[in-house]
């Protein structure tokens, strides 16, 4: 009577069209890095160089969301209990790792040609920008129409976003080249797509370490999921209360949870236990509904290993 398992993962598998959608946009996505890469060389651009380095997470970026829209369908075994919800954030500190080093690569290439500006053709960087930046309007409205189906598709879709606006510097700085003959524009640009990588690796790197550190999921306060516990009739102490971060959308909660010794015996506790997996589920900011809680006496403490926190 002690335990009771939420089973399942938070929400419903990718719809077969978010699947479409994610693998159209990696598509596009790759023949454009392929299209940067090699007009940075053709051009010497750092700009279409950054932005390449931008795009090579990116598309990094949708193949782990379409790899996860695709491993979602698979069930939990008695090996991975998870599934593979791990492996996203595994990825994401991979990604954030990578645009780090593009950042830093950027920068100190970028004070360099400040320093030394080499000549870059500005008709030639204007169409791979042109190029690159119809591409991810394209990838945009692909993903545009299935965003709300998870935070998965929406997630590409910022990415996509992002990639529009590093290309419009490019162009920009193009623009500026092929009007003025002013080399640095390039580099600028390059500077600000940089500006643009980043915050976002920090955010990456940040988020990912904080799952795999299993803290608390942003939103939720142990303390008042304590009082909440707590103020529940029959409950009388609330201990080792542990809360983390599966994957996305995927919080839990374990708690032991000391009730009245004639609960065990008056069928109270069945109702108890409801009544706090409710709470998890529906008074909080972040609905939790994969949760353990065990429910003992109190005498029961009196035995167990000090091993409590």
């Amino acid at each position: 009577m002690g335990h009771r398992h939420e089973h399942g993962r938070e929400g419903a598998p990718a719809p077969a069209g978010s699947t479409r959608r994610l693998g159209a946009a990696l598509g596009i996505t790759g023949l454009v890095l392929v299209a940067e890469v090699f007009g940075s060389v053709l051009t010497g651009s750092l700009a279409l160089l950054v932005d390449a380095g931008h795009m090579l997470t990116d598309c990094a970026g949708l193949a782990i969301a379409l790899l996860a829209a695709v491993l979602a369908r698979r069930p939990p075994s008695a090996r991975r209990t998870w599934s593979w919800a791990r492996a996203e954030v595994l990825a994401a500190a991979l990604q954030g790792l990578i645009l780090v080093a593009v950042g830093a690569m950027a920068l100190v290439e970028g004070i360099q040609r400040l320093l030394r500006p080499p000549q870059v053709s500005g008709g030639q960087l204007l169409f791979f920008g042109v190029l690159g930046m119809l591409a991810n309007i394209a990838s945009a409205l692909v993903l545009s129409g299935g965003r709300r189906a998870n935070l998965n598709t929406a997630a590409a879709f910022l990415e996509v976003m992002s990639d529009a606006l590093g290309s419009l510097a490019v162009v920009l700085g193009a623009v500026v080249i092929a009007l003025t003959g002013w080399a640095r524009a390039d580099t600028v640009a390059g500077l600000l797509i940089a500006a643009l990588i980043v915050p976002r690796a920090i955010l990456l790197a940040r988020e990912a370490a904080s799952i795999l550190l299993e803290s608390t999921p942003a939103g939720l306060d142990l303390d008042d999921v304590r009082r909440h516990f707590v103020a529940t009739e029959h409950v009388l102490d609330v201990q080792d209360l542990h809360a983390s971060l599966i994957a996305t959308g995927l919080p839990t909660v374990t708690a032991h949870v000391v009730l009245r010794d004639e609960c065990f015996h008056d069928g109270h506790a069945l109702e108890v236990l409801d009544s706090l997996q409710t709470c998890l589920a529906t008074h909080f900011a972040v609905s939790v509904t994969h949760s353990t809680i065990q429910l003992e006496p109190a005498a029961h403490g009196n035995h167990e290993p000090e091993l409590r926190m």
